[in-house]
């Protein structure tokens, strides 16, 4: 029973023992209940606001704007201080980060030009999805030994399975 309360006191007795401050990291928090959100105003401060307690990061989409203005939140939603809204990336910022993230990782000329290209217009605006076709390519290419990441190994593993081939028959039971 108090749950939040008790909650609350031990980050209290956290902050005075350690002098640092806990972050929480909600990603996807779109998808959270409005009452779990309402919650957090009740767990993120003490002594009516003026000591904040763990700080809260809330990471979503465009739904989760739209959440925070209904009634039931807008005391949450005074409580952010800051806001960064990120749009859809364009081919140029999405391939200046893939450029970026090869040199960072000590090999710049791993993925030729067109590669990066390709794999910046099939990413839709999110960075998560060249990177991460990327990642696939790279751990094939590790297994091929494979010294340079092309468009020819981006047919061979991001192509659908050839629809020509015969279909193998299930035995009925």
């Amino acid at each position: 029973m108090g749950g939040f309360k008790v909650l609350r006191e031990r980050w209290i007795a956290h902050l005075e023992s350690t002098r640092r401050r806990a972050v929480v990291l909600i990603d996807e928090a779109q998808e959270m209940r409005p009452a779990v959100l309402s919650e957090l105003c009740l767990l993120a401060s003490a002594h009516f606001d003026s000591q904040p307690l763990p700080c809260v990061i809330l990471a979503g989409d465009a739904r989760l704007i739209e959440k925070l203005r209904r009634e039931e939140l807008l005391p949450l939603g005074s409580r952010i201080r800051t806001r960064l809204g990120l749009e859809h990336a364009s081919r140029d910022e999405l391939t200046a980060c893939i450029t970026h993230l090869l040199g960072i990782a000590g090999n710049a000329n791993l993925m030729t030009p067109q590669l990066r290209q390709t794999l910046c217009d099939h990413a839709a605006g999110n960075y998560r999805v060249p990177t991460t076709m990327a990642a696939e390519l790279l751990a094939v290419a590790a297994q091929r030994d494979l010294a340079k990441l092309d468009e020819k190994l981006y047919l061979e593993v991001f192509s659908p399975p050839d629809s020509t081939a015969p279909r193998r028959k299930v035995a009925a039971r």
